[in-house]
């Protein structure tokens, strides 16, 4: 390590579909209102898989991905107040300025920082990477967690407790709050409610443990694995089916035929089948929640209009759960240590850097609920 530069260790896409190969890389010291963090755990959530296949385009290649994430400070930037040296963070995939609208009305989740996320830059527009040629290297949501050692923006971290093992923190940095809050949030799951959650991986594990926690009389999980339905059961799911009329079918039989309360889509790649099939478990005035993504390009087809404004339905789009992320770790975190929620558990398997690609093949192959990344230093 210079006094300018760091030398970290990354798993790098240069090219869409593609690998991730593991390379040395230079990375910059934090510029003003900087820090430059050692990424100790990283979460393999599906979002990025969906940049290793090219459903979701990174305009800027080759680049450093990865958005669930948890470290150390060791070094900051000029202007950076509310922070120091030693402190334990949590990432933050949508940076907060705090000053937008979205910001102002307590959605930060919406901040306009988002722009950022895929470009692959810091908010100067500048990369703080190179690599062994010299060359620009991107990092993802400004934050690219696949990597060692990080340069991050103050309004991209979160500080947490130090007693919170970085395995688990990480977890809080996305799919925690994205699934829990697709049940308590964006699906408004009350007390009696019947919902069913489609696709149980690592937003789906928690869409349905949050369902439970807000008093549905049944959850229900859907998915073609025997191994996910098993792990379903184990956080709070009622019934789980393979398929999705399954569902459909039980869930009218408890309701006189109208029909889930509410029902969530958290699938690993998303189409209007799925969502129009989903839609169909849910009763007059239900919610269909829309969490999962796929090919960018993918536009819904298939529901029938007449039925969604006859019947009152709503479909509901959902960015990390409807909740500000400087709100919910703490409250997750908290609820962890209180062991209100669980999430030791949704950790399957721990990976080095070296194995991201052997990760990746056990998400898509459905032997994962979460995989995480634990870097060596």
């Amino acid at each position: 390590m210079s006094e300018k530069t760091t030398k970290i260790r990354a798993a790098v896409l240069r090219e869409l579909p593609g690998k991730w190969t593991i390379e040395d890389l230079e990375l910059s010291a934090p510029k003003p209102g900087e820090v430059l963090v050692k990424v100790m755990a990283a979460g393999l959530c599906h979002s990025d898989d969906h940049h290793r296949s090219n459903d979701l385009p990174l305009p800027n290649l080759p680049a450093v991905v990865g958005h669930e994430g948890a470290g150390v400070i060791v070094a900051l930037g000029e202007g950076v107040t509310d922070l120091e040296v030693g402190d334990h963070i949590v990432c933050s995939f949508i940076p907060s300025c705090g000053k937008c609208k979205w910001c102002s009305l307590g959605m930060q989740n919406l901040c306009d920082f988002g722009r950022f996320i895929l470009e692959g830059t810091q908010i100067d527009g500048t990369f703080r990477i190179k690599d062994a040629d010299g060359k620009d290297v991107a990092t993802s949501a400004m934050l690219g967690t696949f990597s060692n050692f990080q340069i991050m923006d103050q309004s991209s971290v979160i500080k947490v407790d130090k007693d919170v093992p970085f395995e688990v923190a990480c977890l809080v940095a996305c799919g925690v709050p994205t699934g829990i809050g697709s049940a308590r949030n964006m699906a408004n799951v009350q007390v009696g409610d019947i919902v069913v959650v489609v696709g149980i991986g690592g937003i789906g594990i928690n869409a349905v443990q949050g369902a439970a926690m807000s008093g549905a009389q049944r959850v229900i999980a859907v998915d073609p694995i025997e191994y996910k339905r098993t792990r379903a059961l184990e956080f709070g799911a009622t019934e789980a089916f393979a398929t999705i009329a399954e569902a459909e079918k039980f869930a009218k039989s408890l309701t006189n035929g109208q029909g889930a309360d509410s029902a969530i889509v958290t699938v690993g790649v998303i189409t209007s089948e799925i969502v129009a099939q989903t839609y169909a478990t849910i009763r007059k005035a239900g919610t269909l929640v829309v969490t999962a993504m796929g090919n960018h390009a993918e536009e819904l087809s298939g529901i029938n209009l007449f039925d969604l404004a006859m019947m009152q339905k709503r479909i509901q789009g959902n960015v990390y759960g409807g909740w500000s992320p400087r709100v919910a770790v703490p409250i997750l975190l908290d609820m962890y240590k209180r062991k209100e929620i669980k999430l030791d558990e949704l950790i399957t398997r721990t990976y080095k850097i070296d194995e991201i690609n052997e990760a990746y093949d056990d998400m898509r192959n459905g032997k994962n609920i979460r995989g995480v990344i634990v870097h060596e230093h």
